[in-house]
């Protein structure tokens, strides 16, 4: 277990090198912001700093918010929602691993479970698998990209005879929740957590 007590240190390591960025590019971004909205005098200091120092790191941010139609001087807020998912990603990632380092953990200490491990795991991803594939239905994204393909190869088993027995509700396709209900009901009646 001391190998979860490092691992837990790291992670609070991470966990506060992440707050304190947060705090720094929020208020790099309200500077930025202000910049670029004039509340500052754009010929100050600070707005030169604000232009040659922080503008190029968000000019990719920008050129796609530009793109999409948007106001440029939204950049900065668009930057730090980034910042913000990006880090609440990270920490789900880092916990995602300590379970998965537990787990192993546990099935080297006790063989016997390895069987329920993989089958756990088995069911998990089958679980990830519905919802990315679920929520890339809501977006403008092909099933034959390679972000998403992965969902549909390991779903399609399941979802496609349900297509034939389940009926859509209007527009609007419930196979993907059926088949989860119906992976949870295995998942609980087999007992694996």
């Amino acid at each position: 277990m001391n190998v979860l007590a490092g691992y837990a240190t790291i992670v609070g390591v991470v966990k506060t090198v992440l707050l304190y960025s947060a705090v720094v590019v929020a208020a790099v971004c309200v500077l930025d912001w202000a910049v670029r909205t004039r509340r500052i005098n754009p010929f100050s200091r600070t707005s030169r700093f604000a232009r040659n120092r922080v503008d190029p790191l968000l000019a990719p941010i920008e050129r796609v918010i530009v793109r999409a139609g948007g106001a440029p001087a939204s950049a900065p807020w668009w930057a730090l929602a980034a910042v913000v998912i990006g880090g609440i990603v990270l920490i789900t990632l880092l916990d995602f691993f300590r379970d998965i380092l537990f787990q192993i953990i546990v099935v080297s200490q006790q063989p016997s479970e390895a069987p329920m491990l993989l089958a756990s795991w088995v069911f998990s991803i089958l679980s990830l698998a519905l919802l990315v594939r679920v929520l890339s239905s809501w977006f403008p994204i092909s099933p034959y990209s390679k972000w998403v393909r992965w969902s549909y190869v390991l779903t399609d088993w399941m979802i496609g005879p349900l297509r034939r027995v389940v009926p859509t509700i209007g527009m609007i396709d419930i196979t993907p929740i059926v088949a989860w209900f119906l992976l949870s009901l295995v998942r609980r009646a087999f007992g694996i957590p």
